[in-house]
Order: structure tokens, then sequence, then C-alpha cells
């Protein structure tokens, strides 16, 4: 997209999050709807992502699940606006939180160990994001993915950290400011189930299929001895707002086998998505790397 493009795109989104939730979110799942007639190449991702993590599925509940997956995508696109404008009160309103949302400054009081908040990839992330920025006391730092397009990556950065103290570090750069800003006490926002590459990473089951599946979370929780709290954002129905859970931190996580506990989070990841299936990013390529001498699945 063309600098003008993404200008106009962003002042759309900023005209938008002006309207009440419920009509946003009719929007949204109209823009869904959209995308899924003629985003082929995506759409065909998530049924195949679908096909090799339920075998068993018959292909009419598949597609079932895709296009309702489009209408929420097409609404987190849509609704990002309100997290990245309006204003916290706002945010604040709109998010319903679960669980123990205190537990990282209690440990940092107590023992001085910072927390990281597993994230996996529902279409709510950036709503996890808000919660924990907005509705609990410990500064956090993250790791981003920077975007080809340096306007919308400039909205993204402004975005997400306008709502609280937060720290955020492009991907491609070293590890060592993050790893002091962990020792510092921040929290770290961690996003557990992307495919990266086969680098620093296993091969280990998703849904019985191999996926490269980064050693990241296990091997930094244990070498700044940090707790690890599962958060998961889900967006409700009609516009009602968001529900954010603070899970219970996972127990015996870290251990000294980094795979094995990249496989058990791999596992509390399905469980998770088998609560909420439609919200589980579906249309990224899980499964793009393959072990050596497997052919590709896309």
């Amino acid at each position: 997209m063309s600098t003008l493009g993404a200008r106009l795109a962003l002042g759309l989104l900023w005209l938008l999050h002006w309207l009440p939730l419920p009509v946003l979110a009719t929007l949204g799942r109209g823009l869904g709807a959209l995308l899924h007639r003629l985003a082929g190449s995506r759409r065909r991702v998530a049924l195949r992502n679908l096909a090799l993590c339920f075998p068993d599925m018959p292909e009419a509940k598949r597609r079932a699940v895709v296009r309702a997956h489009f209408g929420w995508l097409g609404r987190s696109f849509l609704e990002r606006g309100i997290l990245w404008w309006a204003s916290p009160e706002r945010i604040r309103g709109l998010i319903q939180v679960e669980g123990d949302i205190g537990l990282a400054e209690r440990e940092f009081q107590s023992s001085g160990r910072a927390t990281m908040w597993l994230c996996p990839h529902f279409v709510g992330l950036d709503v996890a994001g808000a919660a924990i920025l907005l509705c609990q006391s410990r500064p956090g730092a993250s790791i981003y993915q920077a975007q080809s397009n340096p306007v919308f990556d400039a909205a993204m950065r402004r975005g997400r950290l306008r709502l609280g103290d937060a720290e955020i570090f492009p991907r491609s750069d070293s590890v060592k400011p993050l790893f002091r800003a962990v020792k510092q006490g921040r929290g770290f926002f961690n996003l557990p189930d992307m495919d990266f590459g086969a680098k620093d990473a296993a091969f280990v089951p998703f849904f019985g299929v191999p996926a490269a599946t980064l050693l990241a979370p296990s091997r930094l929780a244990r070498m700044l001895n940090m707790v690890v709290q599962p958060v998961i954002a889900e967006l409700l129905p009609g516009g009602q707002g968001y529900k954010v859970h603070f899970l219970p931190p996972l127990e015996h996580f870290p251990t000294a086998d980094a795979e094995a506990d990249t496989r058990r989070l791999n596992q509390h990841i399905e469980g998770w998505i088998g609560q909420n299936l439609p919200q589980y990013l579906w249309v990224h390529k899980r499964f793009k790397t393959r072990p050596e001498g497997q052919p590709g699945v896309y």
C-alpha cells in the first residue's frame, strides 16, 4: 500500500472509532464478509490450517468456522481504532477482566520476580495488551514485528505505547534491551505461537502436526526467573465489549527441558483454542516451516 493509501486508511479508522461499538462491530462483520470473498489466498490458508488441525471435522463445518473467523477478523481490524485513539476511560469501560490481574505486581513486590504474560494469537490480541497497560500496575515490555509500511508502523507503535508505561523492541534488534527491561521489573508481553522459522525453535506437535515453535518462552523464563501467566482476550458478540482472562500461572514451568516445555505450552494453547475456535488467527501460516525433507503444506 502506498503512503497516501495508508494515510487514507488510518484516517478512515480514526473517523470510525467515534461510532458506538455495536455499530462498529456490525461494520466489522461486514468487512470480514467482504474479505472472506476477496482474500482467497488467506481463506485457503485458514481452511488448510483447520483441515490439518481437525482432520475429522466435516468440511462444511470448517468452512463455517472460517466464515465466522473472517467476521471476527474484520471486527478486530476496525476496532483497533478504538484502541489507538479512544480515551483510556472509554477503553476501560469496554473491557471486562477475569482472573488474577494483580499477580505481576504481587510477585515483583514479594520476590522481585518479573512476569511473562503469554498471549496466543487470538484476534483480540491487542485488547489483551491494552488491558495489561490500563488495568494492572506493572509496567510492560514487548517485542514487535516492524511493518513494511512506515505509516502503519508508526501508527501501530503510537497506538501500543500511548496507554501506559510500556517499551517495545523490534524483533530484528538485539535482545539485550529486553533483558534489561525485564531485570528492572517490567512484565514481558510474549506471543508464543507464530512460525518464525526453524532458528531457535523446535518442531513440536500443534494439534498433532509438527510446528516450528520458538523455545524462547521457556528459555527466557528460566534465564530470568520469571512467573509465566497466560492472558487470553475475547471479543464479545454484538459489540458488547471485550473479556480478558488472566489465567493462573503455569505450574512447573519452566523446567530444564525447553523442548518439553514448548510441547506442553502448545497443548495449553490447543485447549484455549478449543474454547473459542473462530477467534484464533487461522489465516496465519502456522505450518509454513517444515521439518527437513517434508513437503510444504500450503
